[in-house]
């Protein structure tokens, strides 16, 4: 593949072909840095601090020693990604209330540098966090990369039949506990239908919407109104949603957007966006409520041209 260090780190640049070569090389690939990292960390803040991180290595390597450019960046955005998603791990531990991945809007680039879009809507990003950081990246190389398993197995610095072994694991282990993915217009008619219900709390509106075990995830981290715990069960989710259905959607504007390649709304107050919501969709209906309020993960709900 290419000279490639555990850990990537700054040297003297002796390559003689100067940055703009290397800025161009690296434009080339920003695109799939970014989608690795945002599909390993779930946060586009610091999927752009990897990135960012590794332009400032590639800067300053020695770049002559370097075979293939794409490979060998790609290499360093991974492994400082497991380093992250490790540290990440230890600092959700006080993190307030429920944690859920980063909403990003798609529209603008539907696939996030991938070559398919596997790996990027919320409710797999969810069972990602079940994997093993190794896991969870070999897994994102193969399925939402198609990485060849050889340059997989250097990435993650384990012998091929390893690595195979691992993506096979980690499939496994998702698909036991992966729900079927409905079509994008079901998914957008109930999630009408359940802000027409929740604008006016009509609580057997909402039942009738739900599954048995839905279940409503606030990620706050303290945000005024933002639920410190998830509200589990049919009847117990509709009560909660319709307890704040004179209040909440007072002076609020809703936007439909393309959250990780799925329908979801952002609501609107004097121009900032304050949550966003998408759901997840099974047999008998609703199954998750993913509702985001921390100010810090809503910067990329909206389109790039914004409002």
């Amino acid at each position: 593949m290419t000279e490639s260090p555990s850990e990537p780190g700054p040297a003297i640049d002796a390559s003689g072909d100067g940055l703009d070569d290397a800025a161009a090389v690296f434009a080339e690939v920003r695109g799939r840095l970014f989608g690795i990292a945002y599909r390993m960390l779930g946060s586009s803040a610091d999927a752009e601090d990897i990135v960012q991180d590794v332009w400032l290595r590639w800067q300053g390597y020695d770049r002559s020693t370097v075979l293939e450019p794409a490979a060998f960046l790609a290499t360093a955005t991974t492994r400082l990604s497991i380093n992250m998603l490790q540290s990440a791990r230890m600092r959700r531990e006080t993190y307030i209330g429920p944690w859920l991945p980063e909403p990003i809007n798609t529209r603008d680039d539907p696939e996030l540098g991938a070559e398919r879009g596997e790996a990027l809507e919320f409710a797999m990003l969810l069972l990602l966090e079940k994997l093993t950081p190794t896991e969870r990246a070999a897994y994102i190389l193969r399925e939402a990369f198609d990485y060849p398993y050889d340059q997989i197995a250097q990435i993650v610095q384990l012998k091929e039949p390893a690595t195979r072994q691992l993506v096979s694991r980690a499939r496994k282990r998702l698909a036991s506990e992966r729900r079927t993915t409905v079509a994008a217009t079901e998914q957008q008619r109930l999630l009408v239908a359940f802000l027409q219900a929740a604008q006016t709390g009509d609580v057997t509106a909402l039942e009738e919407l739900f599954a048995a075990d839905v279940v409503s995830y606030t990620d706050g981290n303290g945000a005024k109104l933002a639920a410190r715990i998830p509200v589990l069960g049919r009847s117990r989710v509709a009560k909660f949603i319709a307890a704040f259905s004179s209040h909440f959607w007072t002076g609020t504007s809703i936007e439909w957007v393309e959250l990780n390649g799925r329908p979801g709304v952002a609501m609107v107050q004097n121009g900032v966006v304050t949550t966003s919501l998408t759901v997840t969709i099974g047999d008998d209906g609703i199954e998750q409520l993913l509702w985001t309020m921390n100010p810090e993960k809503l910067g990329r709900v909206l389109p790039a041209a914004g409002l």
